[in-house]
């Protein structure tokens, strides 16, 4: 199941990506279904987190204008590996080598102007695979330093 939601300044370009959801028959939940110039990006980040974490099958897809401060808030919370992707190749190798669960995208970007690239960005952190092996190790590492490191 994928979660998605963003900010207002991310609502058209999640409402592009839900499409795709759509053509690929992905599951999704949107938690975000106004336009609220109010909203702040901590809190759909948390939403986001808190409904990727019920279930480890489960990834998110996180909007801000930039990607940066939503994957910043992502990150604060135990057990999520969010990753700013702006190209297929860092969608891929987040999941490969970090396996990513949170994808955060930057609706203000130039990609973010070109659905086709955004589509494979998207496609790409949600058709590859953890590929454990060294990287199992690193990745534990990473986790370790939620619980105050070594």
């Amino acid at each position: 199941m994928v979660i998605i939601g963003s900010d207002h300044s991310g609502i058209k370009y999640k409402e592009e990506i839900i499409e795709e959801l759509k053509e690929e028959n992905i599951e999704y939940i949107d938690v975000t279904q106004k336009n609220d110039p109010n909203d702040d990006y901590p809190d759909i980040a948390n939403i986001i987190c808190k409904k990727v974490l019920e279930d480890k099958r489960n990834y998110g897809i996180a909007i801000c204008g930039t990607g940066i401060g939503i994957s910043i808030a992502c990150n604060k919370i135990n057990g999520i590996r969010a990753a700013v992707c702006t190209d297929e190749y860092m969608a891929k190798m987040s999941r490969v080598d970090n396996d990513a669960n949170v994808l955060c995208l930057g609706a203000r970007l130039e990609v973010a102007s070109d659905i086709n690239k955004c589509k494979k960005i998207v496609q790409a952190f949600l058709y590859n695979e953890f590929g454990a092996g060294r990287h199992e190790r690193r990745v534990n590492k990473i986790m370790d330093l939620e619980k105050g490191g070594k």
